[in-house]
């Protein structure tokens, strides 16, 4: 992800249903506006020594090629320790129960395996019902509820739920992600 991504995912994540589920805060967090939002994503994902943001694109043929459709990222490199957390993921919701997500975690965690992280841990608001099955259907393992974790845009508190995918769960989380993506329509 660049600065030059940002206006462009302003159509795509910068919508209330996204914001709906926790991200960015909450509803009380979605900007009002295209310049806020730019000024948010760089500060939220640009400039981090220890986050790795990247942007998701539309790979299929035809008119919608090439379109962004959401963000993710790698960060919280823990480098001692092996461990990285696979987070701040949004998606336009017309890509929602599309390929779009096993396809981007698929390449994240791999990358992120790859390059010999042993833990990756994957969150959400404990309110978004949607983003937990989802990552209950990547084949992560639920670890448990953070309790007032963090402070949503609103003031409110937000628990936080926690999975994780470790190095000896990976070929049969793999192994599923694969076998969706060849099931699943792609975007």
């Amino acid at each position: 992800m660049t600065e030059q991504h940002l206006a462009d995912l302003w159509p795509a994540i910068g919508v209330p249903e996204v914001f709906a589920g926790g991200y960015g805060g909450g509803p009380a967090g979605l900007p009002v506006d295209e310049a806020s939002f730019i000024e948010w994503m760089s500060a939220g994902y640009l400039g981090y020594a220890d986050r790795m943001p990247f942007v998701v694109r539309l790979a299929a043929v035809g008119p919608d090629a090439g379109r962004l459709v959401g963000v993710s990222a790698l960060g919280d490199l823990d480098e001692g320790n092996a461990n990285a957390h696979l987070g701040w993921t949004a998606y336009d919701p017309t890509v929602w129960e599309s390929a779009v997500n096993p396809e981007t975690k698929l390449l994240l965690l791999g990358f992120a395996f790859d390059s010999g992280y042993t833990r990756v841990r994957i969150q959400t608001d404990v309110i978004n019902d949607r983003s937990r099955a989802a990552i209950l259907k990547l084949g992560a393992t639920f670890e448990g509820i953070q309790r007032k974790h963090l402070i949503r845009a609103d003031g409110s508190w937000r628990d936080t739920a926690v999975y994780s995918v470790i190095d000896s769960d990976w070929p049969a989380v793999r192994a599923g992600l694969l076998a969706r993506l060849e099931q699943e329509p792609r975007s």
